[in-house]
């Protein structure tokens, strides 16, 4: 009864932190409000005793990618009123595109083909049963061609990203030791002659 109503909380807390992190207007909020989705993701994942999976939400998206995120977005200085311009010209498309991903998720949630239950523990090796084992068992065996392509995918991605930040020219300010040992006395010091002017009597 008890994990229930940890449950159906850590949900509501959940389905209301994803709602707002789409519907608010400052995307700094926006971000905190998904750093709360991920904490109430990881909070479920405890209760089905995936504890390798809840910890490594927190440590790799709450910790690492959400930091960034908020530091783009702070860095960035978002012109909100510009952005959404045109959001209600673009309205019926996004309808649209929403529907066809939720019937799509809903298809491949319903095909049962994501209903793999956990091998049970032998009965002589209790203690030392441990469900981050077995995930990496199956990653490792069941799906390593999948996981392989996950990480040439993101390869490409970070590629892609480097290559498009890098698309113009730069230029580099660093110093070259070689031209400084080149320069010359004269180069570094300029004397300018001054001609003095002769001082005039502010008296009446």
């Amino acid at each position: 009864m008890v994990e229930l109503v940890v449950f159906y909380f850590f949900g509501a807390v959940l389905v209301i932190s994803a709602s707002m992190v789409v519907t608010i207007r400052n995307p700094v909020f926006a971000a905190l409000f998904l750093v709360l989705c991920f904490f109430s993701s990881a909070a479920i994942w405890l209760l089905m005793q995936a504890e390798f999976l809840a910890i490594a939400l927190v440590l790799v998206y709450v910790g690492a990618v959400m930091v960034l995120f908020l530091f783009v977005v702070m860095m960035l200085d978002i012109n909100i009123a510009r952005i959404r311009e045109g959001f209600v010209r673009f309205l019926p498309f996004g309808v649209i595109v929403a529907l066809l991903m939720l019937i799509a998720i809903s298809l491949i949630v319903g095909s049962g083909y994501f209903e793999m239950k956990m091998p049970a523990a032998p009965a002589s090796a209790v203690s030392g049963y441990s469900n981050t084992t077995e995930l990496g068992k199956a990653l490792f065996s069941n799906y390593l061609y999948p996981f392989e392509v996950a990480g040439v995918i993101l390869l490409v991605a970070i590629i892609a990203a480097i290559s498009l930040t890098m698309r113009k020219p730069r230029s580099s300010k660093a110093q070259q030791p070689s031209l400084q040992v080149k320069v010359k006395k004269g180069e570094r010091l300029k004397v300018l002659h001054v001609k003095a002017e002769p001082k005039q009597d502010q008296g009446g």
